[in-house]
């Protein structure tokens, strides 16, 4: 009831200013005819900010924080309207606003990866985004589609796309040529690589990879077809998570962890690849976007290439992500938060992010710019992102996260035969979803 309540307030507030708050040649209401005219020009309808608005944004650390400050600062200077960052992980924000949301210690805006999305929307933590027409109209339509959900048979979009990203395979250019080794090209051939290159360099890897991080894993998985949820990760009453294809994945990562990669779960961190790599002492790894600056400045001569085929033929399919901004619906500001969530993803403002993050913009004018797609790395995830499946983000997949990395943490460290891990986590699954909501 608070949801529709909020929603049906939020709506009526902007019918009543939105014909005088939107920018316009004239004082009148903007015509349909000069609507149009905007859209084709990636700009969006703005709203008037509420008299003394004071906002708080909530996003991560490192280049992303800076992005964030600086935008809040551009922000203050157009709006005059104060924003304090706050460094708030973008996979820890859902979370935190279900506590401090309705104790109204939320951030205005904040950070939050799709997959949440059905989560935050049906518990009435987020407004929709009014805008989305213009929205749909000049973003990739996976970006819009990420950021929107079923909400009682009405389709919606609630998101403010910030980033697209996909993982890809990641490789050190030197060391390949040292051994003589062109990019693996199948799994198997990348075994191999390692392998000699193991021979050659003691305490050193060929392939590493955080064997309990579902959205790594599910790579192979849906490579080898296996799937999340039934008819397009939509319908949580049929969980593919222990099918043929899951158990030949789960088993491959055994082939793996016995052939290559001989450590636990536990001693494979994103620190420990990340150094193994910076320091010449790793062929191979997965990783996304977000890495490539840091290996980069860092001095590794740094390849990115689609992942390599299973032994079936098919090409892994990694999950695609949709970084975006949200409202939060019990923020005391929601034009103003809505200022700057549409703000911060104005052309100009992506732009400046993926300077100074590397990552996919979302903005069909920035992807189809040359300065996008010309970035090595970036044709390289673009490539991988035609055999990427987008991140589920019903409710029920919060479900499925713990219960993989349980089930395949016990395949890796030898705790669990491949069907019975998956057979339990696919139970976990199915006990969870059978109590959400209660």
């Amino acid at each position: 009831m608070k949801k529709l309540l909020n929603v049906l307030f939020f709506g009526l507030l902007i019918l009543v200013v939105a014909a005088c708050s939107k920018p316009s040649s004239s004082p009148n209401e903007t015509s349909s005819e000069d609507q149009n005219t905007k859209t084709e020009s990636n700009e969006v309808s703005e709203l008037t900010p509420e008299e003394g608005a004071e906002l708080v944004l909530w996003d991560n650390g490192g280049v992303e924080g800076e992005w964030a400050n600086y935008v809040a600062e551009e922000f203050t200077k157009k709006y005059g309207i104060p924003v304090t960052v706050e460094e708030v992980s973008h996979i820890d924000a859902p979370g935190k606003l279900e506590t401090d949301g309705p104790a109204g210690l939320g951030a205005d805006v904040f950070h939050a990866p799709h997959d949440h999305v059905g989560n935050m929307s049906s518990a009435g933590l987020i407004y929709d985004n009014y805008f989305v027409d213009e929205y749909k109209a000049n973003f990739l339509e996976s970006a819009i589609t990420g950021v929107s959900a079923d909400v009682e048979g009405e389709y919606t979009t609630f998101g403010f796309p910030l980033a697209m990203e996909t993982v890809a395979l990641f490789y050190n250019k030197d060391l390949l040529d040292e051994m003589g080794f062109e990019p693996a090209e199948t799994m198997e051939e990348l075994i191999e690589q390692s392998k000699q290159f193991m021979e050659k360099n003691p305490e050193s890897y060929g392939f590493m990879i955080k064997p309990g991080d579902f959205y790594f894993l599910h790579s192979f998985l849906g490579g080898y077809g296996g799937y999340v949820f039934g008819d397009k990760n939509t319908n949580p009453e049929d969980i593919g998570l222990n099918n043929e294809g899951a158990l030949k994945a789960a088993e491959l990562m055994k082939k793996i962890h016995d052939e290559i990669l001989p450590l636990s779960k536990e001693d494979l961190t994103d620190d420990v690849i990340t150094s193994f790599f910076n320091e010449g002492k790793l062929l191979y790894y997965l990783s996304g976007p977000w890495a490539v600056k840091g290996h980069l400045d860092a001095g590794v001569n740094l390849g990115v290439k689609v992942i390599p085929t299973l032994d079936n033929g098919e090409v892994p399919t990694p999950f695609s992500g949709v970084k975006a901004y949200y409202v939060n619906a019990y923020s005391k500001y929601p034009k103003a938060a809505t200022l700057l969530a549409q703000f911060a993803t104005s052309e100009e403002m992506l732009k400046k992010r993926y300077e100074m993050t590397g990552q996919i913009p979302p903005l069909k004018a920035l992807v189809e710019d040359s300065t996008a797609i010309d970035n090595e790395y970036n044709k390289a995830f673009l490539e991988q992102m035609q055999y990427s499946v987008p991140m589920p983000n019903i409710p029920e997949m919060q479900n499925v996260w713990g219960s993989m990395e349980t089930a395949f943490t016990a395949v890796w460290n030898g705790e669990s035969e491949p069907k019975a891990a998956l057979d339990s986590g696919v139970q976990q699954i199915k006990d969870a979803i059978s109590t959400q909501g209660e």
